[in-house]
C-alpha cells in the first residue's frame, strides 16, 4: 500500500513549500523558517524528524511489495482462492505439451505452466483444447480455463483480442520429411512443387503457413498433429510443415525422420502465454516468472533438457 505523505520541500535557493506525493524527496538545502508562526515551524521540525528515523522502513517495504504477487484482488486472487490454475493446452505438441494415455501431461510448457502455479501457491490442472478451437476455448463463457500455454506463437491478431504474455521460447517454421529425402528439400521453391504432398494439422500456424506459401504444392489436413510425423515417415505424405521447436525432437526419437532447413527457418517469432483480455494481474505475474526464469537460469536448464535453442 503506498503511504500519502505531505512533506517540506527544502532549497537552498526557495522558501518553504508544502506539497503532497507519494514518495519523499531529499533536497541538500536547509529548510527555511521565515515568515513562519512558531506552530508551523514545530510541525515541519517534527515532520522532518520522523522523514528522517521512517524513510527507510517506508521504502524497504515498498521495495518488497513490488516483488510479491498481489493475491487479495482481480483473477490472481480468484485462482488462489480455488487453490488450482487452470491451464489450458492441445496435448498434442512434443515437446511443449503432451498428453499421454493415462492422462499425464509434459512438456516445456507444462513444466513453464508449473512455475507459474508455484509462484501463485496453487496446483495445476489442465485442460484440453485444439488448435481450431483455441481462440474460443480462451474467450468462451463460463471461462475453460485461465491462461493458455504449449507451442502458441504470439502474433499481432491474437494480440489484438487476447492477452500475451512476453516470450519464453524462439521458433521459427520449418519442413519434417524423410531422411532418404533430405537433399531434396533445400528452399520454399523445393516444397511448392505439385508433386510435393505436404501435411498440416488444422486449424493453427501451421496450416495458415502452408495455405499463404504453398500455392502448387497439394496440402493435406490431418486431424492430429501428434501423428503426422510417423505418417511422413511412412510415405503417407512428403513433409510436414512445423517448427524449430517440434522437428528436433521428431529426429532425434525417430532416424527416418530429418529436418534439413532447421538452421534456417522460413519465420522467427516467440512463443508465450495466452490468456482473455481483463486479466491484467494474472498477465503481469506470468510476466514476472518469465523474467525470474531467465534471470536465475531455470528457463536455460529448460530449453537444455529438452534440446531447444536459448535464444535469451
Amino acid at each position: 500500500m503506498k503511504t500519502k505523505i505531505v512533506y517540506a520541500v527544502v532549497s537552498d535557493e526557495k522558501d518553504v513549500y508544502l506539497e503532497e506525493h507519494h514518495r519523499p524527496i531529499y533536497s541538500k538545502g536547509i529548510i527555511m523558517m521565515k515568515n513562519m508562526t512558531d506552530y508551523t515551524r514545530k510541525k515541519l521540525w517534527l515532520l522532518t524528524v520522523l522523514l528522517t528515523l521512517c524513510t527507510p522502513t517506508v521504502l524497504a517495504a515498498c521495495s518488497d511489495s513490488d516483488n510479491t504477487i498481489r493475491k487479495d484482488s482481480g483473477k490472481v486472487a480468484e485462482i488462489v482462492e480455488r487453490g488450482t490454475l487452470l491451464i489450458g493446452t492441445t496435448g498434442d505438441y512434443r515437446p511443449l505439451s503432451f498428453c499421454e494415455e493415462d492422462g499425464t501431461y509434459w512438456g516445456f510448457g507444462i513444466e513453464v505452466a508449473r512455475e507459474i502455479a508455484n509462484a501463485l501457491g496453487v496446483e495445476t490442472e489442465f485442460v484440453k483444447t485444439t488448435w481450431p478451437t483455441l481462440t474460443a476455448d480462451v474467450l468462451a463463457e463460463p471461462q475453460l480455463f485461465d491462461l493458455a500455454i504449449g507451442g502458441i506463437t504470439i502474433t499481432d491478431a491474437r494480440k489484438e483480442q487476447m492477452l500475451m504474455s512476453e516470450g519464453y521460447l524462439a521458433n521459427g517454421k520449418t519442413i519434417l520429411c524423410r531422411s532418404t529425402e533430405a537433399d531434396r528439400y533445400t528452399s520454399l521453391a523445393d516444397i511448392d512443387k505439385p508433386e510435393v504432398r505436404v501435411m498440416v494439422n488444422p486449424g493453427g500456424l501451421n496450416e495458415k503457413f502452408a495455405n499463404e506459401n504453398l500455392r502448387n504444392a497439394t496440402i493435406v489436413v490431418h486431424q492430429k498433429n501428434e501423428e503426422i510425423p510417423t505418417l511422413i515417415a511412412e510415405g503417407i505424405a512428403d513433409l510436414m510443415i512445423t517448427e524449430i521447436t517440434e522437428a528436433p525432437y521428431y529426429v532425434q526419437t525417430d532416424s527416418r525422420l530429418a529436418a534439413p532447413l532447421l538452421n534456417e527457418p522460413f519465420t522467427h517469432g516467440e512463443i508465450g502465454v495466452l490468456m482473455r483480455k481483463g486479466q491484467d494481474d494474472l498477465l503481469q505475474t506470468v510476466n514476472d516468472v518469465i523474467r525470474r526464469m531467465k534471470q536465475d537460469g531455470t528457463l536455460r536448464r529448460l530449453h537444455e533438457k529438452y534440446g531447444l535453442v536459448y535464444a535469451y
